[in-house]
């Protein structure tokens, strides 16, 4: 499975390091990914999702139904 998230799709970026002398090499930075469990009371169901923290945040104030209807609206199966 690809670093990605679920929800957003958001992958890995890449950088440099860059070292006290200036010197540059090829680096990524990778997303916070967590393998979670989501309970739907709409669907009497557990959903388990690997998202970013950042989009853990977004379900924690949006609410997993929420989050759920924009993302399945986007065409991503769930």
């Amino acid at each position: 499975m690809s670093r990605k998230d679920q929800i957003t799709g958001k992958g890995p970026m890449t950088g440099n390091h860059v070292s006290h002398a200036n010197n540059k090499a090829k680096r990524r930075f990778e997303v916070n990914l967590q393998k979670k469990r989501f309970f739907v009371p709409e669907e009497d169901r557990w959903v388990t999702l690997r998202v970013s923290t950042q989009t853990i945040k977004t379900i924690n104030k949006k609410g997993i139904k929420a989050v759920l209807d924009d993302a399945r609206a986007r065409g991503i199966k769930l």
